[in-house]
């Protein structure tokens, strides 16, 4: 699946020219994404052309003020690349977002970058849609500047969901509330992470509910505490587990870790790469004075999650 991935604009070649683009952020690729992508998909099959995603890696605020950055993101690279192809992209094309590209006015990223290296054939944005220096293009430049250069482009309005806007904000705050009835509605799936099981400090193993570590590589999540899960990548069918995303300040953790304690299970999977799914949250995580306490909670966490899996 890689191959579908453009790494920059070097990398371009004769067969992702000619196509139908769509350009965004796409933290999180939610429905209101996913309507671009697929608007996208069935245009270029209808022409027989590539269906490409543009994007930017990192967000512009993570490079203008990296130390500052409060916003967790929904979906780091990897998450958000397989959830376009998963939309049909046939490619995903990943700008860096530096200060040469911070730098191009409006009209400069759609002669410079869009027309001279992809050659766009129809262009889909959001109705919201702002590009280039100051975020100073707006979707009538767009369509002005495809009159003259040689491309159409086509503004879909925002997608709705219970009388408000679907965004990645709206996601972010189902999720800080525990509302994955909501999520799942927002991103048409349950909120998922993707990471590589790696060894850990065995205190898990040691209190007697051995865990699958996976590091996060994030600063900040949008998901803390602990959560009934289900892993997939194991098996064809997913695994049950219960799950501590955050710092565990009882054993003075730095960093944030996902850790997953399957149920019923007893094997060796270090080194896979998983896909966690987050079902329901059970609890905020706390510290606790000692670690018969932690003990004493984590098998009542075991026992919520049992109890909400037997419900479904």
């Amino acid at each position: 699946m890689r191959e579908k991935l453009i790494r920059s604009l070097s990398n371009i070649k004769r067969k992702h020219q000619g196509g139908i683009l769509t350009i965004g952020h796409f933290d999180g690729v939610h429905l209101g994404h996913q309507q671009l992508v697929r608007a996208a998909v069935n245009q270029a099959r209808k022409e027989h052309v590539p269906a490409i995603v543009v994007t930017f890696e990192p967000h512009a605020v993570e490079f203008f003020a990296p130390d500052k950055v409060t916003v967790p993101r929904l979906t780091r690279l990897r998450e958000k690349y397989c959830a376009l192809i998963e939309c049909g992209a046939d490619y995903v094309l990943v700008l860096p977002f530096n200060q040469k590209l911070a730098s191009l006015s409006a009209s400069e990223f759609v002669d410079e970058i869009l027309v001279n290296h992809l050659h766009p054939r129809h262009i889909i944005v959001g109705d919201d849609f702002q590009f280039g220096r100051g975020r100073g293009g707006h979707f009538s430049l767009l369509q002005a500047m495809g009159k003259a250069l040689g491309f159409t482009a086509e503004a879909l309005p925002t997608v709705i969901l219970d009388g408000e806007r679907v965004s990645s904000t709206r996601v972010r705050e189902a999720l800080l509330k525990g509302d994955h009835v909501l999520v799942k509605l927002l991103l048409g799936r349950p909120y998922s992470m993707l990471g590589k099981i790696v060894s850990g400090d065995q205190r898990g193993r040691q209190l007697g509910f051995p865990t699958a570590n996976i590091y996060l590589h994030r600063k900040l999540t949008p998901v803390s505490g602990v959560y009934a899960v289900f892993m997939h990548g194991i098996y064809d069918h997913p695994l049950k587990g219960v799950a501590n995303v955050g710092v565990r300040p009882t054993v003075d953790g730095t960093r944030t870790l996902l850790e997953v304690h399957l149920l019923d299970f007893n094997q060796d999977i270090y080194g896979r790469q998983v896909k966690i799914e987050f079902c329901q949250k059970l609890r905020d995580e706390v510290r606790f004075a000692n670690l018969d306490l932690l003990k004493q909670q984590i098998a009542k966490d075991v026992n919520a999650a049992r109890d909400y899996f037997n419900q479904l």
